[in-house]
């Protein structure tokens, strides 16, 4: 009897083997938790920095967060690419591509509606706008990566149509905890449950 369940126990192995790297053929897995986290720490600082020109003079709020997203986008990439470089990840690969057009697409939008926007005096959307098209750019590309990124993309959204219905100091604020306290929780969970 104790051969048939070693043989029931081999196979359960084997097919759990196959089914995680058929997952990892078919998943971006190259996201950065310690990149996430310190891009949260910049947006904390960029929200706190921002916070006194929101109701006064609110291109200087704009230019301190474009200045931030400047230096997110920058460490996003290093920290992207340093991390699928040690894993050895193709960011020619299928699930690669399929990732970055997918994130790309509703980035694209954001920065186009921020030129709009900032052209009309519209400043108040920005946030709801910026928050919504970031989660929606996690919540399309979480399709081909790690399980945790769609979820990180709906909590941005919510965040997002809160941000709807407040005034620009206010978005501010939820500015700071989307994109600086949300990148800190989901960064220490993707370090944690996914490696760097």
């Amino acid at each position: 009897m104790e051969q048939p369940a070693a043989l029931h126990e081999h196979a359960l192995n084997n097919l759990r083997y196959i089914r995680e790297a058929m997952e990892r053929a078919t998943a971006f897995t190259s996201i950065p938790g310690w990149g996430g986290f310190v891009i949260g720490l910049t947006a904390v600082a960029a929200a706190v920095i921002a916070q006194p020109h929101a109701s006064t003079h609110p291109r200087t709020w704009l230019m301190v967060w474009l200045i931030d997203a400047i230096v997110a986008a920058a460490i996003a990439a290093a920290t992207t690419l340093r991390k699928g470089w040690r894993a050895g990840v193709s960011f020619a690969s299928p699930p690669a591509r399929r990732f970055f057009v997918s994130y790309s697409a509703p980035l694209i939008a954001a920065a186009l509606l921020t030129i709009a926007l900032a052209r009309g005096g519209a400043m108040h959307a920005l946030p709801a706008t910026w928050l919504l098209l970031y989660g929606s750019s996690f919540v399309s590309s979480g399709a081909f990566s790690i399980r945790v990124i769609p979820v990180m993309g709906v909590c941005f959204m919510l965040a997002g149509i809160a941000a709807c219905f407040v005034s620009l100091p206010a978005g501010n604020i939820l500015l700071g905890a989307g994109f600086g306290g949300l990148h800190i929780i989901f960064g220490l969970i993707i370090a944690r449950s996914y490696g760097g």
